[in-house]
């Protein structure tokens, strides 16, 4: 920066200010300034710059599958949000390895970030790392709360867990439960309201044994649980099967195909099978599936704007927060041919 303030002729904090906020400089400047830029091809070095900053201009998210359509959804919608506030949104991925995610986390730390957005994966180990990180810059969590006081936006999992049980009660057999792998706190969360669901119907929960795995691959893991459950078991203890995410149940529809079972809602079907998020693909399966949706945008506009207000950046945000920051969204039925 200094040297590029000489070959311009002007002051660094001029400079400065001109890549902070080109409208801040008279317009000359400005144009000066950009004619030397052109000429030498100076940048400033982004993560210098922040580094240097009392509060930088960088949010950082940590999201546990980048291939994940859900999760690709929710950082678009904060990176776009993030834009229009004036900052970057830097994106890692913990690849549902613990390792990485303590390697995200430090990485945050070491970039001075302003604050970030994390979909944790709920290792206990960790609990104690995203603390201190917490203490030195606002934190919103995703997805899967850290636990029961951390600032939390998501899906109501009890209230999405009611409306699918309470519908596949009234159309039919009431469902069996098919979790998924424990890669993060909702594999339990989940569970614990389809339990919950039933009880209140005055209905038996009926859970699947399963292997213990911690495989974000949930459609393979769906597949071979599924599998096994008709072959080594002898089959479901009920003809509706609720499936703890649209991608186990994927897996499931897979597993039935093979085995010359027929899925859906008819008369002649041999199993109903209904899953959880909407995924963006379960409308294109064969049979699509009756889900829950969970409003991924409403998610990523909430937690950026909450975090956003933590940072203050008021004019940025058009909500009101709850005192304890935890919100809890509703999800809507999608009623298809599967279930």
């Amino acid at each position: 920066m200094e040297d590029f303030s000489e070959f311009v002729g002007l002051s660094r904090p001029t400079v400065s200010k001109y890549f902070n906020d080109p409208s801040s400089v008279r317009s000359k400047t400005r144009q000066r300034i950009e004619a030397a830029v052109e000429q030498s091809g100076f940048r400033p070095n982004m993560f210098a710059v922040n580094l240097n900053r009392r509060r930088s201009n960088i949010i950082g998210i940590i999201i546990p599958n980048s291939t994940d359509p859900f999760y690709m959804a929710l950082t678009r919608r904060v990176e776009l949000l993030a834009n229009e506030a004036g900052l970057l949104a830097f994106v890692l991925s913990s690849d549902g390895n613990p390792v990485l995610e303590q390697r995200a986390i430090e990485t945050l730390k070491s970039m001075n970030v302003a604050g970030a957005i994390i979909a944790p994966l709920g290792v206990k180990s960790h609990h104690q790392t995203l603390a201190q990180l917490g203490g030195a810059i606002p934190l919103i969590y995703v997805d899967s709360p850290l636990d029961e006081t951390s600032p939390f936006v998501g899906t109501d999992n009890r209230q999405s867990f009611q409306l699918i049980v309470d519908y596949l009660c009234r159309s039919g057999e009431p469902p069996c439960y098919v979790g998924m792998p424990g890669v993060n706190n909702n594999a339990t969360s989940r569970q614990i309201a389809y339990v919950e669901a039933m009880t209140q119907l005055d209905l038996e929960p009926q859970i699947i044994p399963l292997s213990q795995t911690r495989d974000w691959d949930f459609e393979k893991f769906g597949y071979e649980e599924t599998l096994r459950t008709l072959k080594e078991r002898g089959g479901f203890p009920s003809r509706t099967i609720l499936c703890a995410n649209d991608r186990v149940a994927f897996g499931a529809i897979a597993a039935a195909y093979q085995s010359r079972l027929k899925v859906g809602r008819g008369a002649d079907c041999d199993l109903r099978i209904a899953g959880h998020d909407d995924h963006p693909l379960s409308r294109y399966s064969c049979p699509p599936i009756t889900t829950v949706a969970q409003n991924y945008s409403e998610i990523g506009r909430l937690a950026t704007e909450l975090l956003l207000s933590k940072l203050g950046e008021t004019a940025m945000t058009k909500h009101e927060f709850p005192a304890d920051e935890r919100i809890l969204l509703n999800a809507a039925i999608m009623l298809r041919d599967s279930a």
